[in-house]
């Protein structure tokens, strides 16, 4: 399932979340599904002139939410401030890109 974030953090910002209840990214196993398609494909459609494209998850304790979601966001942050809630913080947790979560999940 996907919708648009009440309360964006970029000029457009979605969230795709997966129907089957999953709380956090330590709880997600590699499945076929690829989430960050619907992803791709709404922000493809929605802002076609984004140069910059980020998907991606918060770590816990950083995850507001006990339901995995995605965020897929067409850049620039607005405000630009904004940015430092997408910012990963190594062994702290943070944000992590999909791509860097899909690698460490990886049979």
């Amino acid at each position: 399932m996907a919708f648009k974030d009440i309360n964006p953090s970029a000029f457009r910002h979605y969230l795709v979340i997966p129907i089957e209840h999953i709380p956090t990214v330590n709880n997600l196993q590699r499945t076929t599904e690829d989430h960050q398609l619907v992803g791709r494909d709404l922000l493809n459609r929605d802002a076609p002139n984004s140069e910059e494209h980020r998907f991606g998850f918060h770590q816990p304790p950083f995850n507001s939410v006990d339901h995995l979601h995605l965020h897929c966001l067409a850049l620039p942050f607005t405000p630009s401030w904004r940015q430092v809630k997408y910012t990963p913080l190594g062994p702290l947790g943070g944000f992590i890109e999909a791509e860097s979560l899909l690698e460490r999940i990886r049979p």
